[in-house]
């Protein structure tokens, strides 16, 4: 096999591992959001806010696993890029807020970029924490 289709074979690999992720990560993003929501009242994207947190809790923690761990790439690529890519959801976020605006609701577009974006950092910071503290015993 010479080189460029080795790449190409590869690269094809790889895309389809990514795909697999994306396809499992929007489906559960689906699941969740939707079963957030209907037992939120609907008056505030709660179910997209928790989906949005707890991506960024996912990928704050594996991020920093798999720093340490001799994972292939193929998998590491499947799970973040792909399952987390597809479990999370900016652009639905993006979109809710954006909305709100239109809708002359000003205060609940506010109020959801000012949580979802804390509490998506504070998330991450966690989760890194977290794989960090069970890597090596304390936190960093």
């Amino acid at each position: 096999m010479y080189r460029d289709e080795w790449l190409m074979a590869t690269t094809t690999n790889i895309l389809v591992w990514i795909a697999m992720g994306g396809a499992a990560g929007s489906v559960l993003r689906f699941l969740v959001a939707h079963w957030v929501q209907t037992r939120s009242g609907g008056l505030f994207p709660i179910g997209t806010m928790t989906v949005n947190v707890l991506g960024c809790l996912a990928i704050g923690f594996l991020s920093a696993r798999f720093e340490a761990s001799s994972l292939p790439r193929h998998i590491r690529l499947c799970v973040l890029v792909g399952a987390l890519g597809g479990f999370t959801t900016f652009s639905t976020f993006s979109l809710e807020t954006l909305q709100r605006l239109e809708q002359r609701q000003s205060w609940r577009a506010m109020l959801n970029v000012i949580l979802t974006v804390t509490l998506c950092l504070i998330g991450c910071w966690i989760g890194q924490r977290l794989a960090r503290l069970t890597l090596t015993g304390s936190a960093q």
